[in-house]
């Protein structure tokens, strides 16, 4: 996938760089599967700022994706690929043979009019969702369970993508994109290829005013605050703000922050480089 620059006519487009997604669908999303999203600002249930640099943002609708692709054995058609505010994937919503119409998300080269599947004895093609015991070793994934049944949690942000190494009795071997290599139960569900928006990472907003689209604010810089404020602030001038670390003093940048008796250790062959 491309990307898209701009002649600087305005100061904002100067920098502005997006994908070019020529294929993404000009109409509005499917009514059935949009749910009403409320935004906190970062204010708990008492009315209380817990989370800073929250708040604006333009209204959105959430999308009911598909990550279980329980519908084993029916075929679907990609009606549409769409953009989601939600997420930085795209998601495309197919209708199955049955008339039921969902949204699932949208892998790296699955085209509108294409047919998809899940569940055993499918083939192993781009869209399509198998057990990790009938992949083939070496395959391409994106959004793997991690139990029976529970939907897709791994690999599902856009251009992640997963590969399945070895199987070893019940579990398999997959190697996640922070390169981390885990034991999965060979039970779980996978979907076949990457996730779609690879380019997502190389787009550059522009200017201020669509962070706050998105509902960003501004954030301030822990040096930049006084002592009292922060424990990075202070000092006479440009001064170092010393060990970085959270406002509540956490350090930050190297800090194991992974609790050492996390019962999903023995689960892990290899951790992530750091």
């Amino acid at each position: 996938m491309a990307l898209r620059t701009f002649k600087p006519v305005t100061p904002g487009q100067r920098f502005k760089v997006i994908s070019y997604t020529p294929g993404l669908s000009k109409s509005g999303p499917e009514k059935s599967l949009l749910e009403t999203l409320k935004k906190s600002g970062g204010r708990n249930n008492s009315g209380k700022l817990t989370m800073r640099y929250i708040g604006g943002g333009h209204k959105q609708k959430y999308r009911l994706v598909d990550f279980c692709r329980s519908k084993d054995g029916v075929a679907a058609v990609v009606k549409t690929l769409e953009y989601d505010p939600n997420r930085t994937a795209f998601i495309s919503l197919v209708e199955y043979a049955d008339g039921v119409k969902s949204y699932i998300l949208a892998p790296n080269g699955l085209e509108v009019g294409k047919t998809i599947m899940s569940g055993p004895g499918v083939p192993p093609e781009i869209g399509n969702t198998l057990f990790l015991s009938e992949i083939p070793l070496g395959t391409i994934v994106h959004n793997i369970e991690l139990n029976p049944g529970q939907g897709g949690i791994l690999a599902r942000s856009a251009g992640a993508y997963a590969q399945l190494l070895s199987r070893d009795g019940k579990y398999a071997i997959v190697k996640l994109p922070s390169s981390e290599t885990r034991m999965v139960l060979v039970t779980c569900k996978a979907t076949i290829g990457s996730v779609s928006n690879a380019e997502h990472f190389n787009e550059t907003s522009g200017k201020a005013g669509r962070s706050r689209w998105l509902g960003r604010r501004p954030r301030n810089r822990g040096v930049a605050m006084n002592p009292v404020d922060h424990p990075m602030g202070g000092g006479e001038g440009r001064g170092s703000g010393g060990h970085p670390r959270s406002r509540k003093g956490i350090p930050a940048k190297g800090y194991k922050t992974r609790a050492p008796k996390n019962r999903s250790n023995k689960f892990i062959v290899e951790r992530r480089k750091k």
